[in-house]
């Protein structure tokens, strides 16, 4: 193949990868909506649909460039909205001076902006099922922006833009984004959970947990099978070409870890809460997804099944723990599948890696790497995250008042329902309930 026909098989690759990673956020959409309750079903959907249209904005502007500029180990120093040094938009060949660190594909820089601004994208959505039925909009809206524009590219600099952890001796991995990615929109979620506090009712006097379920299983089941699809974009096109040997080897580890996610979290619902929870089911398919997301392209088929298994377990036990033992109120599991399971995925590679993995007569060096990546962009991310929120709090306020969260978010922020057809009375103060 010449080279001018790879570049267009490659491209065409990546776009069609990238479309599948942007239908992705139809899948949050429903997994979101369906896990929450009617009276916000709109709110759910709107944020959801409107936080693409703020990533995309905050990355061209300033985002993209953090990220990937030429600059130093810690942050990106040029590239601002896509343009070079002489503000000549930074197109074609031109990037090489200025995007050093995408030289490696030989895609065009459009092409390559489309592809990160999806992962963008997905970052920022994490966020908004962990803040779920009591976060005001245009809070929402504020902390999503500066979340794409600032928070992510600096942690993502670090690892995928010439940054400090991409020159360690052993350096750190992350192939498409268990912690670039998921890892810091579950961080940023759970400090944004963390200061809303918990929804009215959720808690109670002396332990009492009342759950909140949600209003409609049939759409948060074809949000995780749309999530399950995006995840073949998002993995296999990491790969930034049309390798076919790779892109086939990164689809089917994707999926063998989904499948033992979805699993292993049955089976571990059905004995502890004595059901196979269809939320655990679902949730447990996302964690393998996560899970695997770091180590799709360096791992084997017996260990993606692995890694995938323990995301199911995980999963379980860390919904369990964010609901029962720190009471942090998380409507949808989004810390359990994002957070927790893109720290183990993250990890995995340090553990599994076919090459250099402690499992495989690597030594520790590849897992202290991960380690090392995993705690600074936690910690870049929860002190950047955690100020962003504080600041909202005290200016525009994050939460809605007490009457609007019982009566519903649609009403109070949008002025609509979801389901004008159906009437039902308005939500009363609900009393806590203990759970065996």
């Amino acid at each position: 193949m010449d080279v001018e026909t790879k570049v267009v098989v490659d491209t065409l690759w990546v776009i069609i990868a990238a479309c599948l990673v942007f239908f992705m956020n139809a899948g949050f959409a429903m997994l979101e909506t369906g896990l929450c309750q009617a009276k916000n079903a709109v709110n759910i959907l709107a944020k959801n649909f409107i936080v693409f249209a703020i990533s995309s904005i905050a990355f061209w502007v300033v985002g993209f460039g953090l990220m990937f500029g030429d600059g130093n180990g810690f942050v990106g120093m040029s590239g601002l909205l896509l343009r070079g040094p002489d503000n000549s938009p930074a197109m074609g060949d031109a990037y090489s001076g200025v995007f050093s660190a995408l030289g490696w594909t030989g895609v065009p820089l459009e092409a390559k902006f489309f592809f990160q601004l999806v992962f963008a994208g997905t970052a920022a959505t994490i966020v908004s099922g962990a803040v779920a039925e009591r976060i005001k909009f245009t809070s929402f809206i504020v902390f999503s922006f500066i979340l794409v524009a600032v928070i992510y590219p600096i942690g993502g600099h670090w690892a995928w833009g010439g940054g400090w952890l991409a020159t360690l001796s052993t350096p750190f991995a992350d192939f498409a984004g268990s912690t670039v990615v998921h890892s810091v929109g579950g961080w940023a979620a759970l400090m944004g959970a963390i200061i809303l506090g918990p929804r009215i009712g959720k808690y109670g006097t002396g332990g009492a947990i009342r759950p909140i379920p949600g209003h409609n299983m049939s759409l948060a089941t074809l949000g995780a099978l749309i999530l399950w699809l995006g995840w073949f974009g998002f993995n296999p096109g990491s790969t930034m070409a049309a390798d076919v040997a790779l892109i086939s080897k990164v689809a089917l580890n994707t999926n063998l870890a989904a499948a033992a996610g979805c699993l292993l979290a049955t089976a571990v619902s059905w004995l502890i809460l004595k059901r196979p929870d269809l939320s655990m089911i679902l949730n447990g398919t996302l964690a393998g997804l996560v899970a695997i997301t770091a180590p799709c392209n360096a791992v084997g088929l017996t260990s993606s099944f692995f890694i995938g298994a323990i995301a199911g377990v995980l999963v379980v036990f860390a919904v369990l723990f964010f609901d029962r033992t720190v009471k942090v109120d998380d409507p949808v599991g989004a810390l359990s599948v994002h957070l927790v399971n893109g720290v183990w995925g993250t990890l995995s590679v340090g553990l599994f890696a076919s090459e250099g993995g402690l499992f495989f007569g690597g030594g520790f060096a590849k897992t202290l790497s991960q380690l090392i990546g995993i705690v600074a962009i936690c910690a870049l991310t929860v002190a950047g995250s955690s100020l962003v929120w504080f600041l909202l709090k005290v200016t525009l306020g994050i939460r809605v008042g007490a009457e609007e969260e019982l009566e519903g978010l649609d009403t109070g922020e949008h002025g609509m329902q979801a389901y004008p057809g159906f009437t039902a009375p308005m939500t009363p103060e609900p009393k806590a309930m203990e759970i065996s």
